[in-house]
């Protein structure tokens, strides 16, 4: 069985006087993420045992067993909450979904084979996730992470293919009918 670390959520701001915080999810999966009783492992050896969660106007809160106060509350801020998961039974779930350490270093091209750059990152928002882009100048370009501008993630070919917007990325050159990539070769949907 292979497992990865993945980040469910990251602790926002103190709520209240008690040791509650705001979370930022990261997941799509928050009601099977974020038991009671979960144990998170923090860096330097600490943890944090989620002893509740509640949902406010869509915004989730936490409670942790080693956390009495606003003040150690607000001491987690931006702190990443990870688990272990099965990597075979996630990949059978959701087959278009992918990790970040999966997705950073695949080249990116257009729907016409043409280089756009290398995945550098992938940034996290509450309306939608970013692909951060180096091109070959060696400037960022962050193209959301939605099937319209990113049709197809070939994992194992390490190509993503997007289908970006006029004026996101700089000019390119006219396509030549040679491509550096398999472009032809099937990849999955995003």
């Amino acid at each position: 069985m292979s497992t990865r670390e993945v980040i469910v959520a990251t602790i926002g701001r103190a709520h209240g006087l008690r040791g509650e915080v705001a979370l930022r999810l990261r997941t799509d999966q928050p009601e099977e993420r974020l038991l009671e009783g979960t144990v998170f492992e923090l860096p330097g050896g600490r943890r944090l045992t989620l002893t509740g969660t509640r949902v406010q106007q869509d915004r989730w809160y936490a409670r942790f067993a080693e956390v009495p106060d606003r003040t150690a509350a607000e001491a987690l801020r931006e702190t990443d909450l990870a688990v272990e998961v099965d990597e075979e039974t996630e990949a059978e779930e959701d087959p278009d979904a992918w990790y970040p350490s999966q997705l950073r270093g695949l080249r990116v091209v257009d729907t016409a084979g043409r280089e756009l750059g290398t995945v550098q990152t992938v940034q996290h928002y509450p309306a939608q996730d970013l692909l951060v882009v180096r091109t070959a100048d060696g400037s960022r370009v962050q193209l959301p992470l939605v099937e319209q501008l990113v049709p197809q993630v070939d994992l194992e070919a390490g190509v993503v293919t997007a289908d970006p917007p006029g004026g996101l990325f700089e000019e390119l050159p006219e396509a030549d009918g040679e491509t550096d990539g398999p472009a032809d070769a099937p990849v999955e949907q995003g």
